[in-house]
């Protein structure tokens, strides 16, 4: 290979007997098949500590809406009429089959989770064989690193969509990888399946069903589809949007939506040139993000990406599937970023990097493919590309931050937006996007360094795997155990003396997230809220117990009886007399 050429190295293979052949054929499929079962072991093991949920309110929504689902009762959700999906309810509704208590629940939906995330690991073996065209043994390794990710394995702890997402995309890019290459109606059937998957499941799949649109009216244009085979790219994206209105149908009015709709809200929060600026730098920001916790391998991969395009060495599918990756990563970041300016009153955090995260195990992987495959010339320029983007990205980040604080007021982290980059930079209550930055430029010149020797390039896929492991021990330890000391009301609710069948109700003066995990534990009936005096239906309420405060509340005067509770937690249960 020249130092100049993107063509890929393929190391010399030693000939092999028949039965040496077979006996590797089996090795991969079986070393995948273990690796997922220590993928959702180790998932599980790091949820050890998570009884009840801790990322609120998004959590409480899916899960009141997946206990409607199979017949029990309702709740509230903080969706809204528009953006509501029920495809993430629909997957983990069995766990709320039967009669058992909530934390028994919400431990098989972590077991769910854990098992539909585990996936990553063969799906991005097979990106890396099919559209990188890695060895067997950087493949395997390099799946394992985006297997481990920090970013899309954290959200198997918790009740929350993020956990599909990632490999969902992994899924639907092999997909279009596979259409483009051999195009046929079973290919755009399983592009279009894929693609309704994301419509299902969550409001950023619009984000992906518009450019799957843009996709088959491109490849219809230029006749590489037959009509036919347009109508079987549509028609299961199609199919799963009746699906969810059917869900929604189902669901009647079991869950009420407490969510602002976008409308005009949205347009104002973009009509000034201010708040471009702000909707603008929130886009820049994530993408930021997405280059920080690769090292720099996200702006390598989207340089090649980006020089795939327009000169194209790597066949016509790695070329479409390579745009189709870059439109819907600025797609989802600029979507998000106008989205969550219209339904939020407050100014924008300064990263809310979920909506992005799923795209952190593709580009990667895409990130590790040219590093293993391109010339060292051709490494050095796209790693200055990275560079690039970091040195101004952080700047960008940094003079955003110091001019909000200089008009008094502070841009804080989008709650468990990147717990990743919060670890990384040891930003634990302030964002650091300097630090963030210099992390990914050393991560990225020991990367294009190390690769220069090719013994070390295998250690150097294991020393990225520890990388991840300890990153998430870190996020264990100092981000998911103080939220779960602090989240978790004790004592349980049957602790103290609340029964079955009770008709309970919770005070709004209780802290919400204590609020809402002792109601989960109500799994008989919708606990409604209340402000200070209680319904003439309720058996049993949730309060605020704060001795020596004026807004201890009293039970006694509304003919009540103290059950129990925690006064340090400031919630108590009480029973009528």
């Amino acid at each position: 290979m020249t130092s100049g050429s993107d063509v890929m190295e393929r190391p010399a293979a030693p000939a092999a007997s028949p039965t040496g052949v077979r006996g590797r054929r089996w090795l991969v499929p079986l070393l995948l098949v273990l690796g997922w079962v220590a993928g959702v072991a180790w998932r599980m093991w790091l949820s050890r500590h998570i009884v009840l949920p801790i990322a609120h309110t998004d959590e409480d929504s899916y899960l009141n809406t997946a206990r409607a689902l199979v017949g029990g009762p309702g709740g509230f959700s903080t969706e809204n009429d528009l953006l509501r999906r029920v495809g993430y309810p629909m997957l983990i509704s069995p766990a709320f089959l039967g009669d058992r208590d909530f934390g028994d629940s919400y431990r098989l939906v972590q077991l769910i989770n854990a098992m539909v995330n585990s996936t990553l690991l063969p799906l991005a073996y097979l990106l890396a064989r099919r559209l990188l065209r890695l060895p067997r043994s950087y493949a395997l390794l390099g799946a394992l690193v985006a297997a481990t990710l920090p970013a899309t394995v954290f959200y198997a702890g918790v009740a929350m969509i993020d956990t599909v997402m990632a490999p969902l995309v992994l899924a639907w890019l092999l997909a279009v990888h596979r259409w483009i290459e051999r195009p046929g109606p079973l290919a755009a059937a399983t592009a279009g399946l894929l693609v309704g998957a994301f419509h299902l499941l969550h409001s950023r799949g619009m984000v992906i069903v518009a450019v799957h649109v843009g996709l088959v009216l491109l490849l219809l244009m230029r006749r590489r589809i037959t009509p036919a085979g347009v109508l079987a790219a549509l028609l299961p994206v199609l199919a799963l949007a009746l699906v969810n209105q059917a869900g929604i149908h189902l669901l009647g009015d079991k869950v009420y939506l407490l969510g602002n709709t976008p409308g005009g809200s949205t347009v104002r929060a973009v009509a000034s040139g201010p708040g471009v600026i702000r909707v603008g730098a929130a886009v820049a920001t994530q993408l930021w993000y997405l280059v920080v916790v690769t090292f720099g391998l996200a702006g390598i991969a989207w340089a090649a990406a980006v020089r795939e395009l327009w000169r194209p060495q790597r066949g016509d599918a790695t070329r479409w599937t390579m745009g189709v990756a870059l439109v819907v990563s600025v797609g989802v970041a600029s979507g998000s970023s106008l989205i969550l300016a219209g339904i939020t009153q407050k100014p924008l955090d300064a990263i809310y990097a979920r909506y992005v995260q799923m795209l952190v195990p593709f580009w990667l992987l895409v990130g590790l493919g040219v590093l293993f495959t391109s010339g060292y010339r051709v490494l050095l320029r796209r790693a200055a590309v990275a560079v690039a983007l970091l040195v101004a990205g952080g700047a960008l980040i940094a003079v955003r931050l110091a001019y909000v604080a200089s008009r008094g007021h502070e841009l804080r982290y989008g709650a468990l937006g990147a717990p990743d980059l919060v670890a990384l930079t040891a930003g634990w209550q302030h964002m650091r996007p300097v630090v963030g930055s210099l992390i990914g430029i050393a991560g990225c010149a020991l990367l294009v360094a190390m690769v220069r020797v090719p013994r070390l390039r295998l250690p150097l896929l294991g020393a990225l795997v520890v990388v991840n492991l300890v990153t998430m021990q870190v996020i264990e330890q100092r981000v998911v155990r103080p939220m779960v000391q602090v989240y978790t009301p004790t004592p349980l609710v049957a602790a103290v003396g609340v029964r079955p069948g009770e008709r309970v109700f919770a005070s709004t003066g209780v802290f919400y997230v204590l609020r809402f995990n002792l109601s989960h534990q109500v799994t008989w009936a919708d606990v409604r809220w209340f402000r200070d005096q209680p319904p003439a239906a309720a058996q049993v309420v949730f309060t605020r117990w704060a001795p020596g405060d004026p807004s201890d509340w009293d039970g006694e005067r509304y003919g009540f009886v103290r059950l129990g509770g925690n006064p340090k937690q400031h919630w108590a249960a009480w029973r009528r007399v």
